[in-house]
């Protein structure tokens, strides 16, 4: 029997992306987005520098790569035809609230998502832009297929109501974090307060599909 080959070019090649990527994401969940560099990267994996662009391209190719591996958003286009099956019992109601949640404990819980999150707020980079707009076009699809229909004949604007809820969100999570304050009255630093928002998301998806 032919012995398994556990190491080659390809393996190793493999292996040190994985490696530098890793780096990446150590680097930005300790020192944020500002500390990231080639050189620094490529310290902390213990690599040669050269081999980014051997892999990569450059640091933007490293960065996009971490990116696309890394974003909380868990909705992919090959996906959405089985989405869409799946909302017609409930005209999406069940969605609607699990990718708020989704999104919350994603950024709740995991410091390099709420970096990346601060990161296209604060910086106008085409890496940055072009993960939004994946976001965003992935999220119309299902907007169109699923939510369009069911309130098109409805005075509730869902696009609107939605985009509300998700920017809440986004800022409850970042401030939490961040601050480490309550933030009107609730405590999102203890279990109890991350409850009482999922609650509320829930009652405001219920509120929506009155």
């Amino acid at each position: 029997m032919a012995r398994k080959v556990t190491d080659g070019p390809v393996r190793n090649k493999e292996r040190t992306k994985a490696n530098l990527i890793t780096a990446l994401g150590k680097i930005l969940k300790k020192d944020g987005f500002s500390g990231l560099s080639i050189t620094r990267v490529a310290e902390e994996a213990k690599v040669d520098r050269r081999l980014i662009y051997d892999y990569f391209g450059g640091f933007e190719g490293m960065v996009k790569e971490y990116l696309n591996n890394n974003d909380y958003w868990k909705i992919n286009p090959e996906d959405i035809g089985d989405i869409v099956e799946a909302c017609k019992a409930d005209s999406g109601k069940a969605l609607a609230y699990s990718v708020l949640e989704n999104q919350f404990d994603s950024l709740i819980n995991n410091k390099e998502m709420r970096w990346i999150i601060t990161w296209g707020l604060s910086e106008k980079l085409p890496i940055l832009k072009e993960l939004d707009l994946k976001r965003e076009n992935i999220g119309d699809e299902v907007l169109s297929a699923v939510f369009d229909e069911h309130f098109h004949a409805s005075d509730k604007n869902f696009r609107a109501l939605y985009a509300i809820l998700m920017g809440g969100v986004y800022y409850l999570t970042l401030h939490a974090k961040m601050q480490e304050n309550p933030f009107c009255g609730i405590d999102l630093q203890h279990p109890s307060g991350e409850e009482e928002i999922k609650k509320a998301l829930r009652q405001f998806i219920d509120l929506i599909y009155l």
